[in-house]
Order: structure tokens, then C-alpha cells, then sequence
């Protein structure tokens, strides 16, 4: 018999409750990646799985619809801070999904301090947000292949016509 799948909304956690889950001390190698995951695409599907297969747990964290209009633009995000998280939530590889309204995760990867920090391919590991705090207790920063031809703002040009 298969089990049940958790159900998106309890996978969705604020800080607090990220932190009371899978904080330290934990069981098992806990992986974080951070991202807008605006219009949720094959890329980002890949890159996930990819992320969950490097440890037991993944933790998405996700940038607050104001912290995407200071990085993106006014037009951005397309799809809204609750519905991004509700749609990662739903994937199988996400084990928790949490939201940041600053510029950048530092503060919440250096309270959550996972054993794996990933990025994909258009990072280098030496300018990874929170890297230093997570190698300096001991995790690693991987990175992982940018999956060419699979974008948001491709899908979004694209849609437009432009």
C-alpha cells in the first residue's frame, strides 16, 4: 500500500516552524535551496529533484512578493507568495516551503543552517548567499546544472509574443 502524500498546506511553515522541524539538532542531511519559483516550470521541477536526491530532506525558501518587486521589477511576481508556496508544496521532493521578505535568505540559512546548500548553475559556491555560514558548521555548498532553454522570463516573453 502507498502512503499518503503530505498535503501541501502542511508542508508550508513559517520561520518558527521551519526552524522547530528541521532545525538542529536533526536526523538526516537536510538540503535548502532559495528562489522566486515565479510560474513553476520544468527547470525548476528537475532542479528540485535534483536538490532532494543530495540528502534525506529539502526546504524551499521562497522570496515575499515585495522582496521579487525590489529584485525583478514592479511587473513581478506573476503568481502570487502564497500560491508559489502552495504548488511546491505539492511536489513530492519538498519536504517544507517558507518565505523570506528580505533581498536575500542569509538570516533564515544561518538559523536553519542545513547540512546542504544548493544553487543552480548560473551561481559560483564562493558567491552563495549564506555559504559561509553553512560551510562554517560544517555543510556544504553544491551547485547544480542551470537547465539551458527553461526560464521564467523566457516562458513570460514567450507569452507575450516578445
Amino acid at each position: 500500500m502507498t502512503p499518503v502524500p503530505t498535503a501541501p498546506e502542511k508542508k508550508v511553515l513559517g520561520r518558527q516552524g521551519l526552524i522547530a522541524r528541521f532545525g538542529r539538532p536533526r536526523e538526516g542531511r537536510l538540503v535548502f535551496t532559495n528562489g522566486v519559483f515565479d510560474l513553476l516550470h520544468r527547470g525548476h521541477v528537475e532542479y528540485l529533484h535534483a536538490a532532494r536526491a543530495l540528502g534525506d530532506a529539502l526546504v524551499v525558501g521562497v522570496n515575499s512578493d515585495a522582496s521579487v518587486r525590489r529584485l525583478k521589477g514592479e511587473s513581478r511576481p506573476v503568481v502570487t507568495l502564497e500560491d508559489r508556496m502552495f504548488v511546491l508544496a505539492g511536489l513530492g521532493c519538498v519536504d517544507g516551503v517558507t518565505s523570506f521578505d528580505e533581498d536575500t535568505p542569509r538570516e533564515l540559512i544561518a538559523a536553519l543552517l542545513p547540512d546542504v546548500l544548493v544553487k543552480g548553475g548560473d551561481y559560483r559556491a564562493g558567491d552563495v548567499v549564506g555559504g559561509r555560514e553553512v560551510r562554517g558548521a560544517g555543510g556544504e555548498v553544491i551547485i547544480l546544472p542551470f537547465v539551458e532553454g527553461r526560464s521564467t522570463t523566457g516562458l513570460i516573453r514567450r507569452i507575450e509574443g516578445t
